[in-house]
């Protein structure tokens, strides 16, 4: 019986959290595509291009924003699917009943690690593929030609090598009435210009040209009688005057799709076992290069010797060389100038070729360092975004645990948040993998040890109920942090079983008083910083704590209204150090850390200062008191 309850909570489990995350995963793709559209819209408009061919790029853009949409839409529904079991208390039964969170969560668990196995397969498999087509896509809308569309008034300069002017247009006929065409396309010097009074303008059947037909116009164009003329003289032209002419103007207006193979030999379209491949292969030829290189600039720049030949190619058997036997410079102020200046000239040409033949060995091999990293950069994100979609869902379900609010408010704008910071993280651990300044593998899994520690902080919390994301527990924890103390509310007891003894209660206010008098005199200023950190805990203000409330607790009893409206007038008194700071190995973690020990050394200092004023308060509320109780005593 036991085990058929759970399979019914593990149907309800995934029946509430499917529907969430195929409606989240929408939602965030379509986000990620109108974000897509935005950055690409100046190279689709005006292009003239079909319905089919945005169809596909649209849809290839889908498959490449899958991997980014679903780590999102994981967090944002099992966020959702814990919040609304915690809001509407039926995660509150299910504990209650014995089954801890972690059992609730295992039939979601699960349910993600088969949607990791299936990221990390489409990420391998079909990503790059959709990588290569989109990319190719909008690398083909980017090269084509724009539609033309000549507007009223104005020179249309969309055409290469010619300025069309259309003084009006009629959009039912297509005619454009008083044109005026500037033909550049042979060089501004053989400029040809063409008026007419009526025109239409149409494309070729092979869509490679611009049809012009003009109507009623008058053509002119310079004569080229000579080469060169004066500036003075007159040029002469040529008019012609025509009723029909045609012209054929250059003007692709057709889309042909880009290679394929440009895109298919870069790194996002690549699969891991070719991205492997291509690592190897580049740093085995890297260390090839290395080897034979490195050895030829050592022997060309350090190890060049000038060498004796005699003039019948024989070697020298002189074993020691007397030409430089009073030293180089002591030979070189021996030439003559034109010599100085040949060895000179010699020199230079040969540190120019060394510095030549470095800067291209330098180039090639940063070229290849730049392809493998992102070669490595793409063959860790294979894995780390895979891996990303169950640390989202760890992080997202206890978080909604722990929150209790369901729907699209709370949830939602947690959910944005830790993805920007998860983005922003994983951006900067990009730069710093491509720019070379860390390892690649450091770099790209930056943003998944991020993602871990969130992951088991709030699992931890959520597993032990805790109240992390409680507003009154935090309000409560920086209360405690600035010292800042609540207000007694104390009423009169119906019942009083043991009355309270007054002589012995004046008697501890009058001890607690002189204590509270000798801790004054020793506490008034705060201890230096290095003292300050040496002390354990405050074991003097600790016992005038304790005796103040025990005769406070005695004098509860009282049937006094006054009394009991007296009592009210004492304020909490605190501790100087916070909780967490009673143990020896955390005060001097913090007090070595110097920001942070100076801010708590700065808190201490001024919780030191209200603990005085507060043991004053309570000097005088204690002389007032002890009037009281004499009062009730001699009756």
């Amino acid at each position: 019986m036991n085990l058929f309850r759970i399979k019914k909570l593990y149907s309800f489990i995934l029946q509430s959290f499917f529907p969430l995350l195929l409606a989240t995963f929408s939602v965030c793709l379509f986000i990620l595509l109108m974000h897509f559209l935005w950055m690409y819209v100046s190279d689709m408009v005006g292009k003239g291009v079909g319905i089919v061919v945005l169809a596909k790029l649209f849809f290839y853009a889908a498959l490449t924003f899958t991997s980014m949409a679903l780590p999102l839409s994981i967090l944002l529904a099992s966020l959702m699917t814990f919040g609304n079991l915690g809001e509407h208390f039926e995660l509150l039964a299910m504990k209650a009943s014995g089954i801890s969170l972690l059992k609730i969560m295992k039939p979601l668990i699960v349910t993600v690690i088969f949607i990791v196995f299936i990221s990390f397969y489409f990420q391998n498999n079909i990503l790059p593929k959709a990588h290569v087509k989109m990319n190719t896509i909008i690398l083909s809308l980017k090269q084509k030609s724009p539609e033309l569309d000549i507007s009223e008034g104005i020179f249309c300069r969309e055409i290469t090598g010619y300025n069309v002017y259309v003084r009006h247009k009629d959009k039912k006929s297509g005619l454009l009435f008083d044109m005026m065409i500037y033909d550049y396309s042979k060089g501004f010097e053989n400029t040809v210009i063409i008026v007419a009074d009526t025109g239409k303008m149409s494309v070729s059947n092979d869509q490679k040209n611009l049809v012009l037909s003009l109507y009623s116009g008058e053509l002119y164009q310079n004569l080229k009688t000579r080469k060169t003329r004066s500036p003075q003289e007159n040029i002469p032209y040529e008019r012609e005057i025509f009723s029909l002419r045609t012209i054929l103007i250059p003007f692709d207006t057709s889309f042909n799709m880009a290679d394929e193979s440009i895109m298919g030999s870069r790194d996002i379209g690549k699969n891991i076992t070719e991205l492997t491949s291509f690592i190897d292969s580049v740093r085995y030829e890297m260390d090839s290069i290395n080897t034979l290189s490195t050895p030829y600039f050592k022997n060309r720049i350090y190890l060049n010797k000038f060498k004796q030949t005699s003039s019948t190619g024989q070697k020298n058997v002189q074993k020691n060389d007397t030409l430089f036997a009073k030293g180089f410079q002591a030979y070189f102020d021996n030439l003559s100038i034109n010599n100085q200046l040949d060895y000179v000239r010699k020199a230079n040409t040969k540190v120019e070729n060394i510095n030549s033949e470095y800067i291209y060995s330098s180039g090639n091999q940063s070229h290849k360092i730049r392809m493998l990293r992102s070669h490595d950069i793409q063959r860790h994100k294979r894995f780390s975004l895979s891996l990303a979609c169950f640390l989202f869902f760890f992080i997202g379900a206890p978080l909604g645990a722990i929150i209790r609010k369901g729907g699209l408010g709370m949830p939602a704008v947690l959910s944005v948040f830790l993805f920007i910071f998860y983005y922003t993280v994983d951006t900067f651990g990009l730069k710093m993998a491509r720019q070379g300044v860390w390892p690649v593998w450091e770099g790209m899994w930056l943003s998944t040890a991020c993602l871990a520690s969130l992951g088991i902080f709030f699992t931890y919390k959520a597993v032990n109920d805790s109240v992390v994301m409680n507003p009154d527990a935090w309000k409560t924890f920086f209360q405690r942090l600035t010292g800042k103390r609540n207000i007694r509310n104390y009423i009169r007891k119906e019942v009083i079983m043991t009355p309270p003894v007054y002589k012995e209660d004046m008697e501890k206010i009058e001890e607690w008083n002189i204590l509270s008098n000798n801790y004054l005199m020793k506490h008034k200023r705060i201890s230096f910083y290095t003292v300050f950190w040496k002390k354990n805990r405050d074991e003097e203000l600790e016992i005038l704590i304790c005796l103040m409330n025990n005769y406070i607790e005695d004098l509860l009893n009282s049937d006094e209204n006054l009394i009991i409206s007296k009592l009210m007038d004492y304020p909490i008194i605190g501790t100087v150090f916070p909780a967490f700071l009673n143990k020896p190995l955390l005060r001097w973690i913090c007090a070595l850390l110097l920001p942070l020990g100076l801010m708590l050394y700065t808190i201490a200092f001024f919780r030191q200062k209200r603990i005085n004023n507060d043991l004053k308060m309570v000097c005088k509320v204690n002389n007032e008191l002890k009037e009281e109780l004499k009062k009730i005593i001699e009756k």
